[in-house]
């Protein structure tokens, strides 16, 4: 709580220039998840996962990244600073979460720019009817390794390090980029919606294509967990909020705004994706531009596959404008190498950090299989939303003890910070007033998160892996959902911070508990493979952590 004081005393201190307007801000949350969503994983996920369901895998994943987005909200207009979710994780719940959550993030922006990266290379080599490809397997060989890709794409690894130059040069040229980009992929947006709709063909949704949903609920529910990465776009919105003019106003605006746009291009053109040709013939390289060539339309495909290259520009400067500033923050707080903690002086921003987390995209981009990349993409993610949901709780239940104003003539003295039950309860909860200040809080959050877990596991794999008899089924579901309920109105009864001037989230904590379950349940909804490397990277943070992070620590 101290350091929340802190960053919001000193919020207008920054080493970075307040350059963004809302404008800004929007077109860079839009860049961030249009380009992934539409390009990378509609055709992937469409084909392999939910089938024509996928649109509604986007609607639910688009409720789920409201709740989500909404919890950025508040905390990005309430401590400006760069970050995103590792600060925000940081000022509430404690240091070592914060670099777990910060670890996590980097991995995402990586691997998201790297895939993206593949898909802008596969949408190009489209054009060049493939000789790109056959040109490189061809000259310098072809590999049979799992996971890996079947040969290096050098043209990825290029639009990287191409990306990484520009974003040195400053947030101002990454911004007019993005802007420039931002527009042509609106305008091919729009062309494929009325293209589309034109050489739609209903047929493609009947039983004997396989129907409107082909996997079932459960691939609607995989198929959400996997589409959760398209909306990530608004954490790029956060993470730069310590570049906005006025933070308090933009961040909650633009975040607003760009998810409201960007769901509604995601099930408009899933719609007419899989009505255009049979969901299980599309190419998930470049699903889109191969649809209207197969339809016949060369030329609308060659025009998709130019727009999809500008959209995919905007992930690429997304991506790399983000995750540079998450490792400064890191570094900042002597949680990661100090080397990433430099800000150039001319350009004010974090150019080591950007260069060689460039370059480890640029080499991840070169070798891996994007339909290998694509399935690590949502965990962390999923993970950073739970983690900031609970932290709103925990801050939001918790009152700040600074200074009280002294009060107006005649008026009445502020009261002393409280942080028990409201007064509403407190003739109920007597027995609570043996806890220290906020203990009953956390322990709550602790309990409410421990029974989601166990709620969304039975939910989940109940019947399918663990195969429980019906009574102990729904035995299970009544206890783990009467614990988070419980939980939920014990935290409900204490005292919240009120006259905040900043966006606040409405119905706090319903909401980011809705999230915190949203989250979980799509989390076990990934495979056992995600959850594998998911481990393993981990328990690489855990080693920067203890063998660099604690010892070097400003906390």
């Amino acid at each position: 709580l101290n350091r929340v004081k802190t960053l919001e005393d000193d919020m207008m201190e920054t080493s970075f220039n307040r350059c963004l307007s809302t404008i800004d801000l929007t077109l860079l949350g839009i860049g961030g998840m249009v380009g992934s969503g539409l390009y990378v994983l509609t055709g992937t996920v469409a084909k392999e996962i939910a089938g024509p369901a996928v649109i509604i895998s986007f609607i639910i994943a688009g409720f789920a990244s409201l709740l989500a987005a909404l919890c950025y909200a508040e905390f990005g207009a309430r401590v400006p600073k760069t970050g995103s979710a590792y600060m925000f994780t940081y000022v509430s719940v404690g240091e070592i979460w914060a670099f777990l959550i910060g670890w996590n993030v980097l991995l995402e922006y990586m691997i998201g720019g790297a895939a993206v990266a593949r898909a802008w290379s596969g949408y190009l080599d489209s054009i060049f009817n493939h000789k790109i490809k056959n040109f490189t397997e061809t000259h310098v060989g072809a590999w049979q390794v799992p996971f890996l890709a079947h040969y290096p794409d050098f043209l990825a690894a290029a639009i990287l390090l191409v990306a990484t130059a520009f974003i040195s040069f400053g947030a101002k040229v990454s911004s007019w980029l993005n802007h420039v980009f931002s527009a042509i992929s609106m305008g091919v947006i729009l062309f494929i919606l009325i293209m589309g709709f034109i050489l739609a063909q209903p047929k493609n949704w009947s039983a004997q294509e396989g129907g409107f949903a082909p996997y079932g609920l459960s691939g609607i529910m995989a198929g959400t967990a996997t589409c959760f990465y398209a909306f990530v776009g608004f954490d790029v919105i956060a993470a730069s909020s310590e570049e906005a003019r006025n933070p308090q106003r933009a961040v909650p605006r633009a975040i607003a705004f760009s998810l409201g746009l960007a769901t509604g291009a995601y099930i408009l053109v899933s719609v007419v994706l899989t009505l255009m040709v049979p969901w299980h013939t599309l190419d998930p390289d470049s699903a889109l531009a191969d649809a209207f060539y197969r339809r016949g339309y060369a030329w609308a495909g060659f025009l998709v596959a130019a727009g999809s290259i500008c959209a995919m520009n905007t992930v690429l400067l997304s991506n790399l404008f983000s995750l540079p500033r998450i490792v400064y923050a890191m570094a900042e707080d002597g949680l990661f190498f100090q080397v990433f903690s430099r800000v150039h002086p001319r350009t004010q921003v974090p150019v080591v950090g950007i260069v060689v987390f460039g370059l480890l995209m640029a080499l991840l981009a070169l070798v891996f299989d994007l339909e290998a990349l694509v399935q690590f993409l949502s965990i962390g993610t999923l993970l950073a939303y739970t983690f900031v949901a609970a932290s709103i709780i925990v801050l939001r239940f918790q009152q700040q003890k600074v200074d009280a104003p002294a009060p107006a003539a005649g008026g009445r003295p502020s009261p002393e910070p409280r942080e028990g039950p409201s007064a509403a309860f407190e003739p109920y909860l007597e027995f609570l007033s043996d806890f220290y200040p906020g203990e009953v809080v956390t322990v709550a959050v602790v309990t409410l998160m421990v029974s989601a877990i166990c709620l969304c596991s039975i939910l989940v794999f109940g019947n399918t892996h663990l195969h429980l008899p019906t009574w102990s089924y729904s035995l299970l579901l009544v206890l783990f959902s009467l614990g988070f309920l419980l939980s939920l109105l014990l935290i409900w009864a204490h005292e919240q911070q009120h006259g905040m001037q900043t966006f606040q989230i409405p119905l706090v904590p319903l909401s980011p508990a809705l999230s915190i379950v949203l989250n979980i349940y799509l989390m076990l909804k990934l495979s056992y493979m995600t959850w594998l490397r998911f481990a393993i990277w981990l328990l690489l943070g855990l080693l920067v952590y203890f063998g660099y992070g604690i010892w070097h620590s400003k906390e």
